[in-house]
């Protein structure tokens, strides 16, 4: 059977054919006219040999033209098609891996400031120190406080006073018995209960006073390693000054963004495969964390994936994570060059009695280089791997067989 296009360029090289044969009649008109015409002069002469050499060369460009492209589509030489890659489809075991780039975090961590307003006199910590939870890492000046906290303990110490003399009162009303009017007795115990309210009250102005004092002192919330420190002394602080970075560099994760087309399909628990910067070794780690809400302006998705071992790596370091969202142990797959998309439809390429047969498909969206193909295929179908330029039935060579 004759391809049609195979059909068409032979009606094109008749025509080519037909223009070169109509070309040289003209051009032998025009030599004849010049012989019948007899001896010219020779400026004449060297004319008509000018204007002959011209037809010839148009003569040879449309002729090689026509042979060039007759063998282009035609490829006598090719009994069968055009020869494309193929591969022959089989089952077999898939890992599903979502790839993604995140960096080292610290699992626990703090950002310290100030409960209080007040100028930094003694920062005791510096980047990279490790500490003790509870240690002191600053001060700030505490003068005010301490005034304050003294003259507290001055009013509670005169509260006493009264309060003795209240209690002194009551016991020698008490003890005069009949002899004192009952308006006296009660009077005497009202002084000595208002004397007991007031010691409450300034004992807990004490108390206060005390634990305010603390505040200046800025203590170390956990134990770890300070990353960062953003004062100096002497500089004024209030309550929105961040003061040390403090993170507990024994338990690292990964945090990552996840691209909310995939959001649904990862999940706690989750095996990956990490690799740190500068490291050649892959280390196994797991989902940890999925955050249950999409950052609307990214369109990502915040994951957290958790080291099975320790790691001993500065925060902020790159890790490439491949998430494994799936295994199959039978599955079919298929070059992404060898898929088809025409909007909702998805199909392929199958070779059958050398010509193409467009065939749907379904498959597995994923970011990878060969997606699973869940229906439409089977094993031992031949596929075209790359689709550009081809179109249903038309006839094929398998690139490479004999």
């Amino acid at each position: 059977m004759v391809d049609k296009s195979q059909i068409d360029l032979t009606a094109n090289s008749s025509k080519l054919s037909g223009q070169s044969s109509q070309i040289s009649a003209n051009a032998l008109v025009a030599v004849k006219k010049d012989v019948l015409a007899g001896p010219q002069a020779p400026e004449r002469a060297a004319r008509s040999k000018s204007v002959w050499g011209r037809w010839r060369l148009r003569l040879a460009v449309l002729v090689a033209a026509g042979v060039a492209g007759w063998l282009f589509y035609a490829q006598p030489w090719s009994p069968g098609g055009v020869a494309i890659q193929v591969e022959a489809i089989a089952e077999g075991p898939v890992t599903r891996v979502l790839a993604v780039s995140g960096r080292t975090a610290a699992l626990h961590s703090v950002v310290i400031r100030s409960n209080v307003a007040g100028t930094l006199v003694d920062p005791l910590a510096e980047e990279g120190d490790v500490v003790p939870q509870g240690a002191v890492l600053a001060r700030l000046d505490d003068t005010s406080q301490r005034a304050a906290l003294r003259q507290a303990v001055a009013a509670l110490d005169q509260g006493l006073v009264t309060r003795e003399q209240a209690r002194a009162a009551l016991e020698r009303a008490q003890s005069l018995g009949t002899t004192v009017s009952r308006v006296s007795l009660d009077d005497a115990g009202r002084a000595a209960e208002v004397a007991d309210r007031e010691v409450g009250r300034l004992t807990a102005l004490v108390d206060q006073a005390q634990f305010q004092l603390t505040r200046y002192s800025i203590l170390a919330p956990l134990a770890g390693t300070i990353l960062t420190r953003g004062v100096e002394p002497g500089q004024v602080v209030d309550l929105t000054t961040q003061l040390f970075e403090l993170a507990d560099l024994r338990d690292l994760v990964v945090e990552t963004d996840v691209d909310e087309s995939y959001a649904t399909q990862i999940r706690p628990g989750m095996p990956a495969r990490l690799q740190l910067t500068g490291s050649s070794q892959i280390v196994p780690g797991t989902v940890s964390f999925v955050s249950p809400l999409v950052d609307a302006a990214t369109g990502g998705l915040a994951v957290k994936i958790a080291f099975s071992e320790a790691q001993q790596a500065p925060v902020g370091l790159t890790v490439t994570s491949n998430i494994v969202v799936d295994r199959q142990e039978r599955a079919i797959t298929a070059p992404r060059s060898a898929i088809i998309r025409q909007g909702q439809d998805t199909s392929v390429f199958v070779i059958l009695d050398g010509k193409l047969h467009k065939t749907d498909v379904e498959v597995i969206e994923w970011p990878s280089e060969r997606l699973i193909v869940t229906r439409g295929l089977k094993a031992g179908d031949i596929l075209a791997v790359d689709v550009a330029g081809l179109v249903d039935g038309q006839a094929v060579l398998i690139a490479g067989a004999p």
